[in-house]
């Protein structure tokens, strides 16, 4: 074999021990935080209720904006797509049923995991990334502070509380934004449109987006900490980091969105 074959088996080799050693690492960090959520107390470490309150903030309330906006916007998008597409078949009244069960069974989780992982995944990696740089998760652990119980237990909680807040506002805003331009076409009034379509929706529906908005916000948390503690390289490698983390928990959040959509619809 030739070097430059065996130079791309040894590469494939490293990746994939290293893939390996990541998911490892992260399902550790999830474990070590549910641990030192339970028993912290009995350590002297235990979880202050300040620190989750502003991860909340900063990852659920800071984000709704630009969630509210970007729902509203696909939620049109939908009305006009599908009109236009089941107007064919002399179907458009089904628009209602079709808007409400996609948007809360797959968009909003979807685009909100998106948005989330664009914005703190980015800076949960960042965050950690710099502090292994700088040494201060060495300086925290000669201190006696656990940086699993500092560092990604706050977040961890915060975003599984306020991920389902914001996929239940992003329902409302991509319905409403239905109602904006299929209201008129249904000969319909907004409030009735609102009206109708969240009679046609089941618990199943809107519980099936909150399972998977907690999944993503864990997702996000355990590939922005694993990829923060990993770096490498000073502040250039702080910069890969933050770019690694939002691309792959793009990745996983929507591989593991077709995996629960695949089981969650059986």
């Amino acid at each position: 074999m030739s070097k430059g074959i065996i130079k791309r088996i040894e590469n494939i080799g490293m990746w994939t021990f290293q893939a390996v050693e990541r998911v490892g690492f992260a399902m550790r960090l999830l474990w070590d935080s549910f641990y030192w959520l339970l028993v912290g107390r009995r350590y002297k470490q235990k979880l202050r209720l300040r620190q989750v309150v502003e991860q909340i903030r900063v990852n659920g309330f800071d984000a709704v904006p630009i969630v509210t906006a970007l729902a509203f916007v696909v939620g049109m998008m939908l009305s006009i797509q599908l009109l236009y597409a089941l107007s064919d078949f002399g179907a458009e009244s089904q628009v209602l049923l079709a808007i409400a069960k996609s948007v809360t069974r797959e968009f909003s989780p979807l685009i909100t995991g998106v948005i989330v992982a664009g914005r703190s995944g980015a800076a949960i990696a960042a965050r950690i990334g710099s502090q292994v740089v700088s040494q201060e998760i060495d300086a925290l652990k000669v201190i006696g502070v656990v940086p699993v119980r500092y560092l990604v237990l706050p977040p961890l909680l915060g975003l599984m509380i306020s991920m389902p807040m914001l996929i239940i506002l992003a329902d409302v805003m991509a319905i409403f934004g239905g109602s904006v331009f299929g209201a008129h076409q249904l000969n319909m009034s907004v409030s009735a449109y609102m009206v109708e379509s969240f009679n046609v929706l089941v618990v199943g529906d809107v519980m099936q987006g909150l399972v998977k908005s907690v999944v993503f916000g864990v997702i996000i948390v355990l590939v922005g900490a694993t990829t923060g503690f990993h770096v490498t390289g000073g502040a250039e490698g702080v910069g890969r980091a933050t770019t690694s983390a939002v691309v792959i928990s793009i990745s996983f959040i929507v591989l593991a969105d077709m995996i629960a959509s695949y089981f969650l619809t059986q």
